[in-house]
């Protein structure tokens, strides 16, 4: 499939007229072959100088002579770029039109909140729990060996009725962090490292910052700064990958009688100092892990992936999106759908599954895109290497339509144009 491109062009604007609404531009959305469902889509908006902080935006949809607001959330940290939901459902080839405005009146309070504490930060949706990014080091149960002690790990993450879905320091892998990507097979300087096995005590992945955080009617999330240090003699600490998160969940549903939560996790990788890092060949590292509640059992768990294949058989297979799901106490079926993005390494990614007779037949679920499981990754200084991943957590079923729409508007998202700028 041949990947479509946002077309985006935009005139300098300053907004310093004090009228209440001020019209900026006009363009429209165009959903191409595919249909769209809820999907996030933006628009470069650099070249637009806002000067005067009393000054945001609003946006209003016209269809059939009907004007529609649609919020709009402006995200700054990379480029200066325009967020919203193309909302319900577009058939392909439909063309959808906008306007966008200044404004001096502030917009209502966000319906999707980051709210950060000494010790994490956490996630909210209309005051309902998404997940929370522990930035301080956490320590395992008492009398446990202090080498598991991490931070930058995902963990609770909720589905929309509030059933936890992720597990840190079992038992069985003290080590294992919720949502977490650590690197299991290094080679630095002629020296293996392990990020993963942390009882080794060879190495391990800091929190160190973040970039920026963010709330809105839009998105909520947060870009934070992750190291991975190599412990050397005396106590010595080595920086040799620097890492950002970019974690973003959006403001979508799929239909009235559900709730689900879409979560985005980017991450951006490059090398610390003038040294190569070879990410070498192993069946998990990296990509985008995760140790399921301890409710998941062999019993009510379930995997389906894009390829067709189940828990049984999907270990070492590749997917776009896997599916995995089980049973809670109060019979809820819940579950998360991850998608990897066509542009990551060694796409359609292969995947670690965890089958049903793990753990000596208690059969946890464990499940990882691993780009490093068929092929090591050589990461060269000055580079940056990114990977993409979507997570759609949900309560009861979603079908296989719904996980191929939101997969293609991850993948192909739709095509914004210009039609008129003031």
């Amino acid at each position: 499939m041949k990947r479509i491109l946002p077309v985006i062009f935009i005139s300098a604007i300053c907004c310093t007229v004090h009228s209440q609404d001020i019209s900026v531009a006009t363009f429209e959305v165009d959903a191409g072959k595919y249909e769209r469902l809820n999907t996030p889509v933006s628009i470069v908006i650099d070249k637009l100088s806002v000067n005067d902080d009393s000054c945001s935006f609003t946006m209003f949809e016209t269809s059939d002579n009907v004007r529609k607001e649609v919020p709009v959330q402006v995200d700054t940290d990379l480029e200066t770029r325009l967020w919203w939901i193309l909302d319900g459902i577009t058939a392909p080839g439909e063309l959808r039109q906008f306007e966008l405005f200044y404004t001096r009146e502030k917009g209502n309070s966000a319906r999707l909140k980051s709210i950060i504490n000494d010790a994490n930060l956490r996630i909210t949706q209309n005051g309902k729990e998404v997940l929370q990014y522990n930035h301080s080091v956490h320590y395992p149960p008492a009398g446990v060996d202090t080498v598991f002690r991490r931070s930058a790990f995902i963990h609770p993450l909720w589905s929309p009725s509030g059933n936890i879905l992720t597990r840190i320091n079992p038992p069985d892998h003290y080590h294992h962090y919720g949502i977490w990507n650590p690197w299991t097979k290094v080679h630095y300087r002629k020296k293996e490292i392990d990020f993963w096995n942390l009882n080794k005590g060879q190495g391990t992945v800091k929190f160190n910052g973040y970039v920026s955080t963010s709330s809105g009617n839009v998105f909520a999330g947060f870009r934070s700064l992750h190291n991975h240090v190599i412990f050397e003699e005396e106590g010595r600490e080595s920086n040799i990958l620097n890492e950002i998160w970019d974690v973003r969940a959006w403001n979508i549903n799929i239909n009235t009688t559900s709730q689900v939560y879409l979560v985005d996790l980017l991450s951006l990788l490059s090398c610390a100092t003038e040294d190569t890092v070879i990410l070498d060949t192993y069946r998990y590292g990296g990509g985008i892990g995760y140790r399921a509640s301890a409710s998941l059992t062999r019993e009510n768990s379930r995997v389906t992936t894009s390829a067709g294949y189940k828990r049984a058989d999907a270990d070492a297979t590749r997917a776009r999106w896997a599916n995995v799901r089980g049973s809670f106490t109060d019979s809820i079926t819940a579950g998360i759908v991850f998608f990897s993005h066509p542009s990551n390494r060694d796409h359609p990614e292969p995947m670690r599954v965890w089958p049903s007779d793990s753990n000596g037949g208690r059969g946890d679920m464990f499940f990882e895109f691993s780009p490093i499981r068929h092929n090591k990754w050589i990461l060269e200084p000055g580079k940056r290497y990114r990977q993409k991943y979507r997570m759609l957590i949900y309560d009861g079923k979603i079908d296989s339509l719904t996980i191929e729409r939101i997969w293609t508007d991850f993948a192909f998202p739709p095509e914004v144009r210009i039609l008129d700028n003031k």
